[in-house]
């Protein structure tokens, strides 16, 4: 499924103090990366998150933020981010920090 441009605006903006942000289109999608690491995807309407399995129940535990289902299987470390997660800047944020923590915790690529 496409990815929303008008919500790719959006997490750019979310993203771009990051000076080796790059960005990588992926079967419709569009993956956000830093380090060479993924920080979120879009499709659609929604997110994909890299929360890390330690933040899976904080991170589930906000508004419109479910489990990560893909070919019937759970990703352990991301989340899926619904429409009203990514319009709720405060949702998107928190979601976006904990992704940049975890991903600063990985060895750079």
């Amino acid at each position: 499924m496409p990815h929303d441009e008008g919500l790719a605006e959006t997490v750019r903006a979310d993203l771009n103090h990051l000076p080796d942000l790059r960005e990588i289109r992926m079967f419709g999608g569009l993956c956000f990366t830093t380090a060479g690491h993924m920080v979120c995807g879009l499709t659609g309407d929604g997110g994909l998150y890299r929360v890390g399995k330690d933040g899976q129940e904080a991170a589930l535990a906000l508004p419109d933020v479910t489990p990560a289902i893909m070919g019937g299987r759970r990703m352990g470390s991301y989340v899926r981010a619904g429409p009203e997660a990514m319009a709720d800047d405060d949702t998107r944020a928190t979601l976006t920090a904990m992704a940049l923590r975890l991903v600063a915790a990985l060895p750079p690529k």
